[in-house]
C-alpha cells in the first residue's frame, strides 16, 4: 500500500482517510496510533514539523518500515523545509529533556520525542502543531510513551509551556519573571483551557 498526500487543499476528511490507511497497515506495535494521527496530519500541511517529521531520513525510513512496513516512506507535496541550525539545537535540547522520561518499552520513544520536540517550535498549542485532534490526544501520547513526564506535569501547565518550564529548571535559566506560577500574571496562559 502506498499513502499519498497532495497537499493542504484537499477535500475534507484526507488526514482523517490517511490515519485510517496507516492504521489499517500498522503493525500493532506501541504508540501506532500516535505516529499515525502525526504522520497523516503532516502528509496534508496540517502539522509545523519540518522535514522528515524533525527526524533524519534514516530514522523517517526506519521508523516507516517498523510500525507502517507497506506503505513505504511517503512525503507531503511540497516537501517541509528542515531546521535551521538554531531550531534544530533547540529541538535538541527539548528531545533530549523528553527522552529522559521515555517508558522505555519501545524504540517509537525515541523517535516521538524529537517530533513532539519539533512540533515546540510552532505558534500555536502542542497538539495543534503536531496535528494531532486535541490536548486529550497529546496528554494521551505523553501517558504511554513518557509516563514520568505527564506525572512531573501535576498542576496540568499545557504541555508546550511544560517542557519550556521543565528546560529552564533543569539548566538552571530562568525566563519567567515572576517568582513562582501562582503570583504570575500571565497564570491564564500556562494553565487553563486550550481553544
Amino acid at each position: 500500500m502506498t499513502v499519498r498526500a497532495q497537499g493542504a487543499a484537499e477535500e475534507p476528511g484526507a488526514v482523517a482517510y490517511t490515519y485510517a490507511g496507516l492504521l489499517a497497515e500498522a503493525r500493532g506495535l506501541p504508540n501506532d496510533r500516535y505516529l499515525a494521527r502525526i504522520i497523516a496530519s503532516w502528509l496534508h500541511g496540517e502539522s509545523v514539523l519540518p522535514a522528515w517529521l524533525g527526524l533524519t531520513r534514516p530514522d523517517y525510513r526506519a521508523l516507516m518500515a517498523r510500525h507502517f512496513p507497506r506503505v513505504g516512506t511517503p512525503v507531503p507535496s511540497p516537501e517541509p523545509p528542515t531546521l535551521s541550525a538554531a531550531l534544530a539545537d533547540e529541538q535538541g535540547d527539548v528531545a533530549d529533556l523528553i527522552r529522559r522520561y521515555r517508558r522505555g518499552d519501545d524504540r517509537s520513544e525515541l523517535w516521538l520525542a524529537p517530533m513532539v520536540a519539533a512540533g515546540c517550535l510552532g505558534r500555536e498549542h502542542l497538539w495543534r502543531d503536531l496535528g494531532l485532534t486535541g490536548r486529550d490526544e497529546l496528554s494521551a501520547l505523553i501517558a504511554a510513551a513518557f509516563p514520568a513526564l505527564q506525572a512531573r506535569n501535576e498542576r496540568d501547565m499545557k504541555w508546550k509551556k511544560f517542557l519550556y518550564k521543565c528546560l529552564c529548571e533543569d539548566t538552571g535559566i530562568y525566563t519567567c519573571r515572576a517568582p513562582s506560577c501562582d503570583a504570575c500574571s500571565d497564570f491564564h496562559d500556562c494553565f487553563g483551557p486550550e481553544v
